[in-house]
């Protein structure tokens, strides 16, 4: 496997990867019967011809024949080398990449994780109720019980062992509490990290409790504590209350981005259910590809300060390489001085929703930030201005909203755009036109396709074995493997030969058109057919060696019954 990666550990990879979320976060996905589709990101194509396979955890392309796996993918789409695909995979997935030179290597197993954070959870709402302090604060910010309640606050009470005293009872229990961030390790017995703070759950997708950000009430610092990198927690890639606006509506229209927790749920009381917030930093890319799915409109809110505008320009960077005009991103920037929670108490949510919907556009905040720093109506700064804009468009992906955004240069400043200095795409192979006609190639693509098909092939005679000719190695390598690794998905199958001379033979053949003439129920019988017909192939040519031997008295017993099995008389008479 190339860099050394164990191919054992690819096949967990992708098992844990969906290759639909994976390719959606990138370009817009649409339902297709049992598949999705696109527009090909790899060549230039007006109706969609680019197929993605769930079930299969394939892309494929019917008009440029770009075919591939979710790391393919990464490699073709990102230009990403194929360690890095795989060590962005394993992020995403949440396992450790493994050392050099070991068979398999998991990241800490999750699930003490998930359960003693949901445990957590729990015992900081319940300790709410019964503190006053805490319910007292949370009334003077405005915030209603209901609200309360549908983010599953709670209270971290003072003190050093709150949840050590309840959740660490044992050594074991102890180091998971440290393992999960929720207690932080000392020589004798540890103490708890979030002590005398209002606490916010912070939920994945699935509702799952993942970390929590703590406020303190009163005096000190850090106002904010978040949990750490965990296991189960990254804070560049997750977003306070996506989760509770995605049960609020499944499909919402927009998505709005805030920095804060009070900011959510304010807006949340208000009746704008579809708020989320970054998690004390600066918006990652990541954030930015875990929206994009969920909603037409992707809206960030700043404070109209320079503070605010700086992070601005930062989240337009970031959103760069992902911009594609689906879904739209805008910037809202507020009254210096106010944010969210403050500005919809003081003008309501009409007044705070008319502000979203004039939000600027990417396009139009791009533009003005570059007028500040280059004046398009001298010749001088025409020639800035379209130096300063290249570079940004450059890291627009190709397609319809780039062109829009050079077209735009130029009419500013009569510059086209330069295109990036990079190399070009590469180009995939062009797309299979014939069917595998031979029985070695239909084989070969029924089992790289339909995996679960080569159990059809163990009840079957193996003389094709014998066969003297390019490929009967690669079937029986294939089957040998598919023995030992049953369930192994298609993706992975064709990932255990990327870095072999089979590769773009195999990654053909593990095209859909191939076998889009055969009917589902029909894949088993033209397997056992092709192995068959290789079957027979393979005795006929042992007929053919034994037919030029000088004498049939020079045949073995075995021998004999090979000829019986085939031609029998071909000899002049029955054989004895």
């Amino acid at each position: 496997m190339a860099g050394r990666i164990p191919a054992e550990f690819i096949d967990e990879l992708l098992a844990r990867t969906d290759i639909v979320d994976l390719i959606h976060q990138r370009i817009p996905l649409r339902k297709a019967g049992r598949d999705y589709q696109a527009c090909c990101p790899f060549h230039d194509e007006k109706t969609p011809s680019f197929t993605v396979s769930r079930d299969k955890q394939f892309y494929h392309c019917f008009g440029c024949g770009a075919h591939g796996t979710a790391i393919g993918f990464l490699m073709e789409y990102e230009r990403q080398a194929f360690p890095d695909a795989v060590e962005w995979l394993a992020q995403e997935a949440g396992v450790e990449m493994p050392h050099s030179g070991e068979s398999r290597h998991r990241g800490p197993d999750p699930r003490p994780c998930y359960a003693l954070t949901e445990q957590a959870a729990t015992l900081f709402r319940q300790q709410l109720r019964h503190h006053p302090q805490a319910v007292a604060y949370l009334r003077r910010r405005g915030l209603s019980g209901e609200m309360a309640a549908a983010f599953g606050l709670g209270y971290a009470p003072p003190g050093w062992d709150f949840l050590l005293s309840r959740l660490g009872q044992e050594e074991g229990a102890r180091a998971h509490l440290v393992q999960c961030g929720l207690a932080i390790a000392q020589e004798d017995r540890g103490y708890d990290r979030f002590r005398d703070r209002l606490m916010f759950p912070i939920r994945d997708r699935r509702g799952r409790s993942i970390g929590f950000g703590g406020r303190l009430l009163g005096d000190g610092q850090p106002k904010y504590l978040n949990s750490p990198e965990t296991p189960i927690f990254h804070k560049g890639r997750e977003l306070y209350g996506l989760h509770e606006a995605l049960q609020a509506q499944r499909a919402p229209e927009r998505l709005l981005v805030v920095e804060g927790y009070l900011d959510v749920i304010a807006l949340a009381q208000f009746g704008l259910r579809y708020a989320v917030a970054t998690l004390g930093t600066a918006t990652t890319a990541e954030q930015v590809r875990r929206l994009r799915p969920h909603a037409s409109e992707l809206v960030f809110c700043f404070d109209g300060d320079r503070a605010g505008r700086e992070a601005a320009w930062k989240a337009l960077h970031i959103s760069l390489p992902q911009a594609t005009g689906q879904p739209q991103i805008r910037f809202l920037f507020l009254p210096e001085g106010e944010d969210p929670d403050t500005l919809i108490r003081k003008e309501g949510a009409e007044a705070f929703e008319q502000r979203i919907r004039h939000a600027r556009p990417l396009s139009e905040w791009l533009f003005a930030r570059l007028r500040e720093q280059a004046d398009p109506s001298s010749l001088d700064g025409k020639a800035q201005f379209a130096t300063l804009a290249a570079p940004l468009i450059a890291r627009v992906p190709q397609g319809l909203f780039r062109d829009l955004l050079e077209r735009r240069v130029a009419e500013l400043t009569g510059v086209t755009s330069p295109r990036r200095a990079a190399a070009p795409p590469r180009r995939p192979s062009p797309p299979l036109q014939v069917q595998a006609t031979t029985p070695l190639r239909l084989a070969i693509a029924l089992l790289l396709q339909h995996p679960h098909l080569a159990a059809l092939a163990a009840p079957l005679a193996d003389d094709w074995r014998q066969l003297d000719k390019p490929g009967i190695g690669l079937l029986g390598e294939l089957l040998d493997l598919l023995a030992a690794y049953p369930d192994i998905l298609p993706a992975a199958l064709l990932e255990r030969w990327r870095d072999r001379d089979p590769y773009p033979h195999l990654q053909r053949l593990a095209a859909p058109p191939l076998l889009a003439h055969i009917p589902e129920d029909g894949l088993g019988a033209e397997l056992t057919g092709a192995l068959q017909r290789l079957n027979q192939e393979a005795r006929s040519a042992r007929q053919e060696t034994l037919f030029r031997r000088a004498s049939p008295a020079d045949w073995t017993e075995e021998e004999k019954e090979i000829l019986r099995k085939g031609i029998g008389e071909r000899s002049g008479g029955p054989l004895e």
